[in-house]
């Protein structure tokens, strides 16, 4: 077991509080961490001025109140979609610029037809008609033509985010589910796939998170730098130096993206309407992604043993839990080279199921930063309220035979030996 680890702690909950504020809300992701967990980490255990590293910094929730708090941050994250909503999370635009570009686009919203602009054409994306009414994909190709001709780049990528948004909005899909399903025939015709009127209230909703974000932090905050290497290859010299980080805080996957948490699937659509290369592989690229061929051993006994009880049953789940861990020590060890002797990481994990037996996510992280020269220091234990997904569901996939999903996270707290 984990040293020091402590009882359920409820000040971690967060329940009531607004985890949407500032830039924060400005576009839903699988997975997130709420602002308020990182905010107090970063207060009881960043050094001053310092430089923060997320590794898997997803849409920048981190990264924005490591700003916040005057820290330079850098993140890396291997979603194009991700890394586009953390760039206009993390980036104060001219309020009066960006005003006037709404009011341009809603200008052209009110006259645009397909007729009038023959040169513009509905991008190839598989089974379009599945997934889009065809009103809603023409209308979806002329709002993308209006924002590629946006000059200044930090208000194009703006627009571009509120398409994203708004191509999940007025898709035939689920919006509650992370996967990539699509409603049911009787709901398709109550279902507003109006794209114009979605986009324009997504933007102004956008832009006053935008203006209270600058509000706050005029010209206090601290640099941001988004980059796209995978930390399980290794952490590029010139971008982050060995121990020359002061602080690490993330919420890494806690298992491969195709049997856990789907953000591949998830930001399929967009990515595909936005031009992102390879929209379709997103979940071959993250960890765990390329399957294991032969054994594994971790030197930590707790997921060794699992790891081992789980093949015995299901030989290809336990591959596919030993491929996930063989990335996230690679990556682990990664980390921990760029961190300062004696600074702090901080990680956000849960232990899921798989087969029946619990993944033991937290005391493996804890294990494997001890192996890489750190110190455990505290585990805290924290409800997850307001989940995104059932509290029970059917692991096995055997009518009837429920288990219970992740109700609680763990936030890892280790220190680098000086």
């Amino acid at each position: 077991m984990l040293q020091h680890e402590r009882q359920l702690d409820r000040g971690w909950d967060y329940r009531d509080a607004n985890t949407k504020e500032f830039t924060h809300g400005i576009h839903p992701y699988p997975a997130m961490m709420i602002p308020q967990v990182a905010r107090r980490l970063i207060q009881e255990y960043a050094s001053s001025n310092g430089t923060l590293f997320d590794p898997y910094c997803g849409t920048g929730t981190t990264l924005l109140e490591g700003m916040l708090a005057g820290q330079d941050t850098v993140g890396t994250d291997l979603n194009p979609l991700a890394r586009l909503i953390a760039k206009v999370k993390t980036t104060p635009i001219d309020i009066e610029s960006l005003d006037k570009e709404i009011e341009n686009f809603i200008d052209f919203g009110l006259d645009a037809s397909f007729a009038q602009y023959p040169s513009v054409e509905v991008p190839h994306i598989p089974n379009i008609n599945y997934w889009f009414d065809t009103s809603t994909q023409s209308d979806l190709a002329l709002i993308l033509s209006y924002v590629d001709q946006i000059a200044h780049p930090s208000i194009s990528d703006f627009f571009r985010v509120a398409l994203s948004l708004t191509v999940r909005k007025t898709s035939w899909t689920k919006n509650s589910e992370f996967k990539l399903v699509r409603i049911p025939p009787t709901q398709i015709k109550a279902h507003d796939t109006d794209a114009f009127p979605t986009m324009v209230g997504i933007l102004r909703e956008n832009r006053n998170a935008v203006a209270q974000l600058i509000d706050l932090i005029g010209d206090a905050s601290g640099q941001c730098a988004i980059h796209a290497f995978n930390t399980v290859s290794g952490i590029p010299p010139g971008i982050i130096d060995q121990n020359a980080v002061d602080m690490v805080v993330t919420s890494p996957p806690y298992g491969d993206s195709r049997t856990t948490v789907a953000y591949g699937q998830f930001s399929r659509l967009s990515s595909q309407w936005l031009g992102f290369q390879g929209a379709n592989r997103v979940d071959n690229i993250l960890m765990g992604g390329s399957k294991l061929t032969g054994n594994a051993k971790f030197g930590f006994s707790e997921l060794d043993d699992v790891i081992a009880a789980i093949t015995e049953t299901d030989p290809k789940r336990g591959s596919e839990v030993a491929s996930f861990f063989v990335d996230y020590r690679r990556s682990v060890k990664n980390v921990a080279s760029v961190v300062k002797p004696g600074a702090y990481i901080c990680y956000v994990v849960g232990n899921r199921t798989v087969r029946g037996r619990r993944i033991p996510t937290a005391e493996t992280t804890a294990a494997f930063f001890e192996m890489s020269g750190f110190n455990h220091q505290e585990t805290f234990r924290r409800n997850i309220p307001n989940k995104r997904m059932p509290h029970r569901n059917s692991p096995t996939n055997v009518p009837g035979k429920l288990g219970n999903t992740m109700n609680n996270e763990f936030i890892i707290v280790c220190r680098k030996a000086e």
